[in-house]
């Protein structure tokens, strides 16, 4: 894979050439649906109804074979609950046809033993369950009741059919931090690998990030468990913000938005960041002339993101090097300039940005929440809605998320 034309160093590290862009994304995250069975608070997508304008299976089968022209390595499907999708699996075994690796994430609703027993009979496919609590109180809280149980039974399924190596998917919250030992516990139960993700103040989040993002000695505990774990827990490069105190995690330690990685919606728009998903962030469609790769290779946004970036005061910073200044979803959904500090700046640089009077909040593109009255307050970790699954969910769900399960009303 060679980069695209730029006026680039010529030598230079790894990263730096990668700041220039890549011609293909080494991944791309590609949200297939926006439906879910369940309502968690800190939903990036905001996802829980369908959207009618996404995508037909021919379409989704066109960005495979275009994918796979461009050689990009692998793509993490996720959504929404991606399963829900009729033509799920069917768009599954079609990537892995075409060479393209499938990395997708799952509450695990329909992890079922046969599902779990096909999984393990296919190359270049890995499985992400989510988790959010190392126990079904701290779990269920974020995620909806029944859904730590529902998680631990597809862990359990895939690791009885011999599928090896999959992930638990834990964002870390303030709730969770205190038991990243017992996650690590639970991997190695199941042959797992623990990837933790840093929570982002987007979507639904952004209604509960204040209540829920880890307090600075909590971000210090963070680094200094992920210092001791090494490259034995994966993190997506989702910490590299925590590089301000001084040395730096396993990874890339850069955004890579536009440069290496972007995100597909349902519908085929196509954004800069996966933790970004605002109109002000999107670079096009794949249904447009030129496809996924027009967009990917042309796109004025992604060329803006690959020139020299400047970053402010941050720029004077001693471990700025090492920080890049932090994320740019988490800075844009703060209402943070985009070159100023990460909103968790570990040196504390953020903080009084983040108390300015008149700061502006970026109001949300699109949400596909279910119950939107429940939106806007941060204290509603136990009214979001609790989904308790009786069967996996049926076709229907394509169109009605919630077939299939029933519903508590209290």
């Amino acid at each position: 894979m060679t980069a695209t034309m730029h006026s680039r160093p010529q030598g230079g590290s790894l990263i730096e050439q990668f700041e220039y862009g890549l011609d293909a994304p080494i991944c791309l995250t590609w949200e297939l649906t926006y439906a879910c069975n369940l309502a968690c608070v800190h939903c990036l997508s905001s996802s829980g109804r369908r959207d009618p304008r996404e995508l037909s299976t021919e379409q989704c089968e066109a960005i495979i074979d275009e994918l796979q022209a461009m050689q990009v390595f692998y793509v993490n499907i996720g959504g929404g609950e991606p399963t829900i999708r009729p033509d799920f699996w069917h768009l599954l075994r079609y990537a892995v046809d075409h060479q393209v690796g499938v990395k997708f994430s799952t509450n695990g609703v329909r992890i079922t033993p046969e599902r779990a027993a096909f999984l393990a009979s296919t190359d270049y496919v890995d499985v992400q369950i989510s988790l959010d609590g190392a126990t079904a109180d701290v779990n269920d809280r974020v995620r909806g009741e029944g859904s730590y149980d529902t998680a631990i039974r597809a862990l359990d399924n895939l690791s009885a059919a011999g599928f090896t190596d999959a992930k638990i998917s834990v964002v870390v919250t303030r709730e969770n931090v205190g038991q990243l030992d017992l996650f690590k516990e639970l991997a190695d139960q199941h042959g797992a690998t623990l990837r933790l993700t840093r929570l982002r103040p987007s979507g639904r989040g952004a209604d509960v990030w204040s209540d829920l993002h880890p307090t600075a000695e909590q971000q210090r505990e963070l680094y200094n468990w992920l210092l001791r774990a090494g490259e034995s827990v994966l993190t997506g490069d989702s910490f590299f913000h925590l590089a301000g105190y001084g040395e730096s995690l396993p990874g890339l330690n850069l955004c890579g938005a536009g440069r290496v990685v972007c995100l597909i919606d349902p519908i085929g728009d196509v954004y800069a960041c996966p933790f970004a998903i605002h109109e002000q962030f999107l670079a096009g469609n794949v249904l447009s002339p030129g496809g996924f790769s027009g967009v990917w290779q042309t796109s004025e946004l992604f060329q803006e993101l690959r020139s020299p970036q400047t970053s402010g005061a941050c720029t004077r910073c001693e471990f700025f090097d090492a920080c890049r200044g932090g994320c740019m979803a988490a800075k844009f959904f703060t209402g943070l300039p985009l070159d100023g500090p990460d909103p968790e700046c570990v040196q504390g640089y953020s903080e009084a940005a983040l108390l300015k009077v008149g700061r502006t909040i970026p109001v949300a593109s699109q949400d596909h929440s279910r119950n939107p009255a429940t939106r806007g307050s941060s204290n509603n970790l136990l009214q979001i809605g609790s989904f308790t699954p009786s069967a996996p969910p049926s076709r229907a769900c394509a169109e009605n998320p919630l077939a299939g399960f029933t519903v508590d009303a209290t």
